[in-house]
């Protein structure tokens, strides 16, 4: 009998030939951008419970301390999905594949919107989550429709759409919610999801795969790409906890915001993540630099500038430092603003710079490699909206930011580690 590592190894020499047989499509630049756009639409469904976690735990009657799982559980259903659903993109057609999880993920978004119980809403948002893994099996169609020489620009130029969709999701879901309701959100998100299916179905080539391993060995080329790959680890695991910081904050923060001295509605909790992710401008100048042998320098910079924003939050909501927002409201959520932009600024660029070196690695396992990144970079987020929706409950915004500065801290270290290894190839 072989091995479960002799058949990896196998699994993944075979795919360095080509992959699959599929009808002639040439990935264009109107193709390109629509890929980059249904992306961005389909990760909408993962972060958008963030800022609406106040309002379906209050519609619902969650207990606060379960305030988090509503952020929590679509994340952590993304990272089941990834490990669980994307390796059957190497096994079976992949635009029916596509277009059946797609649908299926909008029928647990719907289910979501017309839920009226706590279990039910949260079952179906781990669903719904799960199924929204199918962004990474758009991305191997892109890249299989590319030529061999700008394969990995696709990657980059179609997954730009995840980060977009990550940060309008919050201002998207709170402007939504606060003229029609959280539950009208989930619906439109449900057609919207539908309506796409139908479009990648129509506009996609047929495209079935040549590995003709079983499912469960390519789920072990999975742990066996992890065990290997020292770069992904290291990557991975810095993702995964400045996500984890991040998502502790965008989880509360709408509950903070909501309450005196700041009162905001979901229409200025809105205007507020649209402000807060204007930090999205370091993507092309974190990935530029990193390029110019400026890594190690850019991300220095990103986590000094992630520990720089959440004690900025700390003193603007929860009066570290002597500040009184009560006083100073104004100033207080400039302050906040501020934080939240330099946080995103500082996830951003190290998430751009982990994503560019793991896929200088071994080409012919880039689409594992981005889905091991991804998955890990969403258990981080999850684990920070649980622990943000526990620390609400007993300490309010400060133990929020006690979680945060906890996964920062954590972030540094490891990466002053990571750096300070003779073998580092960050």
């Amino acid at each position: 009998m072989e091995h479960p590592a002799e058949t990896c190894t196998r699994v993944m020499a075979r795919e360095a030939t080509p992959v699959s047989h599929a009808t002639h499509a040439t990935l264009t630049l109107p193709m390109t951008l629509f890929f980059a756009a249904a992306v961005g639409v389909i990760v909408v469904n993962l972060s958008a419970a963030q800022p609406l976690a106040g309002l379906v735990s209050q519609s619902l009657h969650l207990r606060p301390e379960f305030v988090g799982a509503v952020a929590m559980l679509p994340q952590l259903g993304y990272a089941a999905g990834l490990l669980l659903l994307v390796p059957l993109c190497d096994l079976l057609e992949n635009r029916r594949l596509i277009f059946r999880t797609l649908l299926t993920c909008a029928a647990f978004l719907a289910l979501a919107a017309l839920a009226h119980s706590g279990p039910l809403f949260l079952a179906a948002a781990f669903l719904a989550g799960a199924t929204s893994s199918v962004i990474q099996m758009l991305v191997p169609m892109a890249a299989s429709m590319a030529p061999e020489s700008q394969r990995g620009r696709a990657v980059g130029n179609v997954m730009s759409g995840l980060m977009l969709g990550i940060l309008l999701s919050r201002p998207l879901a709170s402007l939504i919610a606060g003229t029609l309701g959280w539950r009208a959100f989930y619906g439109i998100e449900a057609a919207a999801d539908a309506l796409l299916a139908v479009v990648l179905f129509l506009r996609t080539p047929h495209r079935i795969p040549a590995v003709t391993a079983r499912y469960g060995d390519l789920l072990y080329s999975l742990w066996t790409l992890l065990r290997t790959e020292r770069v992904l680890r290291r990557s991975a695991f810095l993702a995964a906890l400045a996500l984890g910081a991040f998502s502790a904050f965008w989880t509360a923060v709408a509950l903070l915001l909501s309450q005196p001295p700041f009162s905001l509605g979901m229409n200025g909790i809105a205007a507020f993540a649209l402000a807060g992710a204007s930090g999205a401008i370091v993507t092309p100048l974190a990935g530029r630099l990193g390029d110019r042998g400026a890594g190690r320098a850019v991300q220095y910079a990103a986590h000094a500038t992630m520990l720089g924003a959440v004690v900025l939050l700390g003193i603007a909501g929860a009066g570290w430092g002597g500040f009184s927002a009560a006083a100073h409201p104004a100033l207080a959520l400039g302050l906040l603003v501020a934080g939240a932009a330099l946080l995103d600024a500082g996830v951003i660029a190290d998430q751009t710079l982990g994503r560019r070196a793991i896929n200088l690695l071994n080409p012919a396992a880039r689409g594992r490699l981005n889905a091991i990144f991804v998955g890990m970079f969403f258990i981080g987020g999850a684990a920070g909206a649980l622990m943000a929706g526990a620390a609400w409950a007993s300490a309010r915004w400060s133990g929020v930011c006690f979680v945060a500065l906890g996964f920062t801290v954590a972030v540094i270290a490891l990466g002053f580690v990571y750096r300070a290894s003779p073998a580092s190839a960050r």
